[in-house]
């Protein structure tokens, strides 16, 4: 097998980027020149970075965090080694998972979330599949928050003014950058299938091709750093806001999901007749009964909830149905073989891993209480009634109740993130907004 420090010879790579995804998906670590950069030791690293707010700050003292704020031991994980194709000069990227210095995983770590869940699967004998689909806006940079984001300036030379959904001549526009984001990714080997324009206004959607769940996760959380690389590169932001615009659909994160028998090798969603049996039912049961519990993950931020409107595109419900994309859970047609749901309440601002982690725990859940889904809905979930969270404050207080998925996740971990969002949520509550002063300045 190859090693990093061969790796490195052979590429002739000058320095590592040593990368820890974040509590918001981001990257943090530390830039290490190659010839210092040790693989059995990695990096030490403050455990406290999963503490920080989307904002920089820290909420009080969290038990899930040494209050010492002590070092971690970041260790590589080599299936994640990548060349940094926007860098200036060879560079390499890995993934680092977190340990405490005795040796122990670090529980808090997005990782660590990710792999608790999945050696549940293992224990059942079960190896979970996915699939995920993730939007983006392109835009003009933008260095006034108080002022709206545009479109970019395509090929033409003209902003794009209508929704051009599906439209091969309106992705054209961005043809520079949808080639630089195709380059990027196959020098990374990320496993993307097909890009296209999306409903909004130069918005576009990579979907990524189906396999195990920990590998997607780190392709999603590359991938988002190379679109944002790829847009900079031709003088645009790329954004994985979930409501990055008023009047125009939001972001998703889409997450198909299946289960095969580690043992068979087949699906065991697969009825005998070809049709969805018991235990998928079962498996859609229980995300309907904790997507309310889970949302905190899939709407993690308060303008994540701007992206959940009636008669958009988004769901505002837990409603299942067959080739349904009006409800929150959609089973696609296809072979027996492929029978799988698509979560579709995610947006696209979220942690990859946190992401995959709850909703394979919503599934699971519902799986192992065999538990009873609504029936399938065929008219539009938008015409009934609002049952998802409607904001980020009330969101946590499902999460905070519900003891399935605290155990699921890890008691740790749900500790610290609702401290974290709870702290975000009061932050942003501070803020007066344009809105106020336009309506109420002077009218009330």
């Amino acid at each position: 097998m190859t090693t990093f420090k061969q790796w490195f010879r052979e590429n002739a790579i000058e320095e590592v980027e040593a990368l820890i995804p974040d509590i918001a998906g981001t990257a943090k670590g530390k830039f290490v020149p190659a010839e210092r950069y040790s693989e059995d030791k990695g990096i030490r690293i403050a455990e406290g970075l999963f503490a920080q707010t989307i904002t920089g700050d820290y909420p009080d003292y969290v038990d899930s965090i040494n209050p010492a704020d002590s070092d971690m031991e970041a260790r590589p994980v080599l299936e994640t080694m990548r060349k940094v194709p926007w860098a200036p000069y060879p560079t390499a990227q890995i993934i680092h998972d977190c340990y405490h210095l005795d040796g122990n995983p670090v529980e808090i770590a997005p990782r660590h979330v990710l792999k608790r869940v999945l050696d549940l699967y293992q224990k059942q004998g079960w190896e979970p599949v996915v699939a995920p689909e993730i939007e983006f806006y392109l835009v003009k940079p933008n260095t006034d928050a108080d002022n709206p984001l545009e479109p970019p300036v395509g090929r033409s030379g003209r902003q794009e003014q209508s929704r051009r959904t599906f439209s091969i001549d309106a992705l054209n526009e961005f043809e520079d950058v949808v080639e630089a984001i195709y380059d990027f990714s196959e020098q990374q080997e990320l496993d993307i299938e097909t890009l296209t324009h999306e409903d909004g206004i130069a918005q576009l959607e990579v979907n990524f091709s189906h396999g195990d769940p920990m590998s997607l996760a780190d392709q999603v959380f590359t991938f988002k750093r190379t679109v944002r690389e790829a847009a900079f590169k031709h003088d645009m932001y790329a954004t994985f806001m979930a409501k990055p615009h008023q009047n125009q659909p939001g972001s998703s994160m889409h997450l198909h999901q299946s289960v095969i028998d580690k043992r068979t090798g087949k699906n065991i969603f697969a009825g005998k007749n070809g049709k969805p049996n018991s235990l998928f039912k079962s498996y859609i049961a229980g995300l309907q009964k904790y997507l309310p519990a889970t949302m905190p993950i899939f709407a993690p931020n308060v303008n994540s909830y701007r992206r959940l409107e009636r008669y958009s595109t988004a769901p505002i419900n837990t409603h299942w149905g067959f080739d349904n994309r009006t409800v929150g859970l959609r089973v696609p047609v296809s072979p027996a073989q492929a029978t799988r749901v698509e979560n579709r309440v995610a947006g696209a601002d979220t942690n990859p891993y946190l992401t995959i982690a709850a909703s394979l725990a919503a599934g699971l859940s519902g799986a192992k209480e065999r538990l009873e889904p609504t029936k399938p809905l065929k008219d539009n979930a938008h015409d009934r009634a609002i049952t998802l969270p409607r904001d980020l404050h009330s969101s946590l207080k499902f999460m905070k109740k519900s003891v399935p998925i605290r155990a699921a996740l890890g008691e740790d971990f749900v500790r610290l993130y609702v401290a974290v969002k709870e702290l975000e949520y009061e932050t942003f509550f501070q803020v007066i907004s344009s809105w106020e002063r336009e309506h109420l300045l002077l009218n009330v």
